[in-house]
């Protein structure tokens, strides 16, 4: 039964005065291997959510691979210059209508979440993007080649919407439940378990194209249940997320889920009265802000960084590379070893991402993008020299570029450019203004995924290896507005980060400021 309004009042006072701020509940003293003693069902919790992003990275390798698979190409395409291929106009829809479906599942995800609680959101997006599956994998039924495809892409489009959700409401779990002590490890292992999906869906792929039959491509599109059976399995193990519980005045069921996740060595009463306080004082600044804040006064800056961080992957190159296979079967190489390029590509990536995450805690974030986009941009108009020749060096050279740009963004641009997003918001719209960001990386993945196939293919741009002009020229420019725009912040507190951009400091200025050197404004927090 939830606690009446007077024993709201008193537990609020209980809040203010009795929970401390620095004792063994308050997690920010917390060492990383004594957080994961200390929480060890979160813990656990953290890896069964991060089965949401492997889904994700599973299905985007799967659905994005799979237009390289011969037998697939032969059922979907159609002949040109004596092999099949699938045209320009389709392979960019299906590349587009992906991230679109997520755009909107996620945007669904946010409200129904509010509405049903987050473990059955979790639940619906997993059935959502089970259907999903379903309608692709019976895309081959119709006998008219354009129902196929037609069929192919509403498959696509709910699956996204899934997976979009999938993210969303693992998302949003794991920031509510986990410890300040383990979030930043927890929130690390999204891009790593993504990775690892898209490692098993590349390896699921080679292992299958070479049939010569309908499972060339069937058998992917089948696995894929797999891993949203394991999502779903999740919600019927975990409790409600307590912030949830809390925000809806079910306060007993708040408490006993709060006695789920820890052991007896937290005070679970004491901590649900800290997040009865926390929540009660967002929801009070949650009603004194809009979107329409994050475009105000030097919010607006911050807003812009926000924005251009989320897009730098795409930028440099992520789309291509996720199209690693496809297309170095369009510069020339086989089949098979075209995923054999694929795989090795993502092994490095996970490889480069780990070591770029220690070199953030050596090397401040500018100087890492600015130095890796430097080299990559070097790294692409080689490639794109190379492009204007033809022959087998050329097609093992222009492989070898994108391995390289892997590697050399993986160890900087990559992960400082998510570090800079993370932390350059104020407190008040950081929901908000990541809110922002993350529908510029969709719209930028959209962008790309429509216009790229039209730039390489080989029945319309038919650049080739010469499609590394193009990057290298969005390299440069993402170079020159790192300069103009990026600060430095690495090791700053929210308090010093607000001052300076209260400040209106250059952004090369950010890393020789001190605190005595620029007083808080009124309002900088």
């Amino acid at each position: 039964m939830a606690h009446s309004e007077p024993e709201w009042d008193r537990d609020m006072e209980q809040a203010h005065t009795n929970v401390p701020t620095t004792d063994e509940y308050s997690s920010d003293n917390l060492p990383l291997l004594q957080g994961v003693r200390l929480y060890p069902k979160i813990v656990a919790c953290a890896f069964g959510l991060a089965l949401a992003f492997l889904l994700t990275g599973y299905d985007t390798v799967i659905l994005g691979t799979i237009t390289a698979v011969p037998y697939f190409k032969q059922e979907f395409g159609e002949l040109y210059n004596g092999s099949y291929i699938i045209p320009a106009t389709w392979l960019s829809v299906w590349s587009a209508i992906g991230p679109v479906g997520s755009m909107v599942g996620a945007v669904n995800a946010g409200w129904l979440q509010d509405r049903i609680g987050r473990r059955w959101s979790l639940g619906l997006s997993c059935v959502v993007c089970a259907a999903g599956i379903a309608i692709a994998f019976c895309s081959n039924l119709p006998s008219e080649l354009n129902s196929r495809r037609g069929a192919f892409l509403v498959g696509r489009t709910v699956q996204g919407w899934g997976v979009g959700g999938a993210m969303a409401c693992a998302q949003t779990y794991l920031s509510e439940t986990v410890p300040t002590s383990l979030r930043g490890s927890a929130m690390a292992l999204s891009p790593t378990f993504m990775l690892l999906g898209e490692l098993l869906g590349a390896a699921v792929i080679y292992g299958c194209e070479k049939k010569v039959s309908a499972a060339a491509y069937l058998i992917p599109f089948g696995t894929q249940w797999l891993t949203t059976i394991l999502p779903f399995m999740l919600i019927c193990i975990l409790p409600e997320s307590p912030s949830y519980l809390i925000r809806n005045g079910e306060y007993d069921a708040a408490h006993r889920a709060l006695a789920w996740f820890h052991t007896d060595k937290v005070d679970v009463s004491r901590l649900l009265a800290q997040m009865r306080l926390s929540i009660m004082h967002e929801v009070q600044m949650s009603q004194e802000l809009a979107y329409a804040d994050c475009f105000k006064g030097t919010n607006r800056r911050r807003t812009i960084i926000v924005a251009f961080s989320f897009m730098v992957p795409s930028f440099f190159g992520v789309p291509l590379l996720a199209s690693a296979s496809y297309f170095m079967q369009v510069v020339g190489m086989g089949s098979s070893l075209s995923l054999i390029v694929l795989i090795l590509g993502i092994v490095l990536g996970l490889i480069a991402n780990g070591v770029g995450v220690w070199l953030m805690s050596r090397v401040g974030r500018r100087h890492l993008m600015l130095s890796t986009l430097a080299v990559t941009t070097l790294i692409w108009l080689s490639m794109g020299i190379a492009g204007c020749w033809s022959g087998k060096i050329v097609v093992w050279y222009t492989a070898a570029c994108m391995m390289a740009v892997v590697v050399v963004c993986g160890l900087g641009a990559w992960p400082a450019s998510y570090a800079v997003s993370g932390e350059t918001s104020s407190l008040r719209l950081r929901a908000k203004t990541q809110g922002i960001g993350v529908l510029c990386y969709m719209l930028s993945n959209v962008v790309f995924n429509l216009v790229l196939p039209y730039v390489y293919n080989t029945d319309a741009g038919d650049l080739k290896g010469k499609t590394g002009f193009v990057y290298a020229g969005l390299c440069l420019l993402t170079l020159v507005v790192t300069w103009l725009i990026i600060p430095e912040m690495k090791d700053r507190t929210t308090l010093e980060v607000d001052a300076m951009f209260e400040a209106d400091l250059p952004c090369r200025n950010f890393k020789k400021w001190t605190p005595e050197g620029i007083p808080l404004k009124d309002g900088a927090l």
